[in-house]
Parts: structure tokens; sequence; C-alpha cells
């Protein structure tokens, strides 16, 4: 069969290529409904990554978060009409120690590959994850980013010490929002603080048991652990006052991502006996306890319809263009895309 896919061959500027696909016995096909843009994917559109890097990547299509209907599953592991969440890493091989996610052979959709940005995706079973029938077709669709903190709080979880009373969270955005609420789920007799820069968005953590300005942190404000949600220039002075604000022995999870090199005060870092616990992407384990988790309580999926910044349909490329630049100028949450091209 003739596939479609959508492809961003230069910055801003998309086109459709078509590729004959062949249904076989070990794929199953998938038709994405429901995407959402991440700010990886708003980096190449703009270009903001480097002619290099660009030059290297493109064209692909882009997107790595997204869900989508089962067509035709000849493998027997799903029926026709489930809703799948689409796992966008793939691994090459196994490894004992490490995880498919940090193999340097492993392929990441929309990053050097082709992203979800197709008619049809044809995926190995293991790719898929089945998504239960009452979760928010628009929640799911970002899936993939919650999976990110699933993942850092369990590597957190093996390697951090007993003590967590209070947790800090770095990063008043998607991730610390997701990072914040999952924290106080899991922990309920902890207390989680919220580090930001803007008050509107701070006014969304209403679930969190203090929120602060980063300008404005107390001098007696201590946490056990902090996470980084920042990313970009903003991430070293977050770590800074990470380190400036944690007991000894505490452990910083690092999630947010830099174009750049960063500065840190080893000095202190040794003083205080700080782990840094460094996170990036999941793998399909991490999306099985996502979901079990939002099916065992719902009422966090239901705090995540608050990062729904805005929901486009897109049945053409002109579509996906406009919903790109309506991405770049939302000051909150996640862009949902209805895929129906």
């Amino acid at each position: 069969m003739i596939n479609q896919t959508y492809r961003l061959v230069s910055p801003r500027q998309f086109e459709v290529t078509y590729k004959d696909k062949m249904i076989n016995a070990n794929k199953v096909v998938v038709r994405p409904t429901h995407l959402s843009i991440c700010a990886a994917d708003q980096r190449y559109y703009t270009g903001s990554r480097g002619k290099e890097v660009m030059d290297k990547k493109l064209p692909m299509a882009l997107i790595h978060e997204g869900i989508g209907k089962v067509m035709h599953d000849p493998t027997g592991h799903f029926k026709v009409g489930d809703r799948v969440v689409l796992v966008p890493n793939t691994p090459t091989e196994q490894h004992e120690i490490i995880a498919e996610n940090y193999l340097r052979s492993s392929r990441f959709r929309s990053s050097g590959y082709d992203g979800f940005m197709q008619d049809y995706m044809f995926m190995d079973p293991d790719r898929l994850v089945l998504l239960p029938v009452s979760l928010n077709p628009k929640v799911a669709a970002f899936t993939e980013l919650i999976t990110i903190t699933m993942h850092a709080i369990s590597r957190f979880e093996r390697i951090a010490h007993q003590k967590r009373a209070i947790f800090g969270v770095w990063g008043d955005g998607n991730l610390g929002f997701i990072t914040s609420l999952i924290l106080k789920k899991r922990y309920p007799n902890s207390k989680v603080f919220i580090f930001g820069k803007t008050s509107y968005k701070l006014d969304h953590f209403s679930f969190v048991d203090a929120a602060y300005q980063i300008n404005d942190i107390p001098a007696d404000i201590i946490v056990d652990h902090a996470f980084e949600c920042v990313g970009g220039r903003g991430s070293e002075s977050a770590i800074q006052q990470m380190i400036d604000h944690v007991q000894p022995e505490a452990c910083l999870a690092l999630l947010g991502v830099s174009e750049y090199p960063v500065e840190v005060e080893t000095r202190m870092v040794l003083e205080k006996g700080i782990t840094l616990i460094g996170s990036s992407r999941s793998g399909r384990e991490d999306f099985v306890r996502t979901v079990n988790f939002l099916a065992e309580y719902p009422e966090v999926a239901e705090y995540l319809e608050t990062l729904i910044g805005g929901c486009y349909p897109v049945r053409s490329i002109e579509d996906i263009t406009n919903v790109f630049e309506a991405d770049l100028t939302s000051s909150w949450g996640k862009t949902v895309i209805e895929w129906e091209i």
C-alpha cells in the first residue's frame, strides 16, 4: 500500500512523500489520531538546531508524542479499533544493563528518523501500549512526555536515600507540572515545592504545598531532593539554586535539555555529597507504568487536562504549518493535533 509521510524539508516547510509499504505478519498497522508538539519538534521546525544538524536530520517527519487506532494486526496482540500509545524509541539490540533509551544504537522517531506525521504507522507490537478506554485522548496524546517523568522518578528511587519529606521541582512549564503532580500523588505524605519564574504559570500548580518565585526564594527553604525541569540556558541557574537549597547527600534529578554547556558548582556538589542523576527519554516499560498509573489514578489524568493548551484539526499541509505557528505563540500547555489529514 502507498503510505503518505509529511516531512519537514527545511525550516517551516513541509512536503508530502509517498512510500510503498508492505503489510507483513510482524507489523501492526496503526492510524495516528492525536499528536502533540514537543519543544524538540519546534527546534527543528524553526531551524534553531543549527545548519549542520538540520542538514544531517532533514528531510524528516516530525512528532514523537502520539496515539493511534489499530487498523490491522496480524500478530494477534490487539483488536482492530484498539486505541494505543505509540512508543517512539526503537531499539535494535538488548543489553543486560543499559536501558533501551540509552543504547547508542537505538533509533528515536523525529530525531533523525521519521516521526508520527504519517497516514499509517507500521510498528512492532512491543512499540505499542493499549490505552484505557476512559482516558481522554487529548491527554493520552502527550503520554510520551509523562513517561519522561515516570522514567526519571524510577531512576531516582533506585539511587536516592529514603529521607523524602520535601521535594523541590524547578521549572513551571509542562514537565515541571507533570513532575510535581506525579511526585505529589506518588508520595502523598511528602511535601512538594515548585520553583518558577512566571506567576500565572505557578497559579496552575494548585496541588503543591508551596510555590516560590526563583528570584525570591527564602534562604531557609531546604528540600531533601530536587528535580530540574527547566532546560535551555535557564538550567544553569536552576541547578545552582538546587545545590543551594538541598540537604547534604541529596539527589538532583536532571530532566531539562540544554543545547549549550552549563556550569555546575562542583565544589558544593562535593562538599554536600550531592548525586546528579541524568535522565533522557524513556522505554516501553516506562510507557506501561505510565498507562497503568493513569488508569489507577484517574484524578491525575483530570489534572493533566489543565495542560491541554490548544487542540487543532489538521487536514492539509497548510494546517500543519498553521498548528506549529500557533504552538509557537502558546503561553501555556501542550498543543494537541487531531490528525485527520
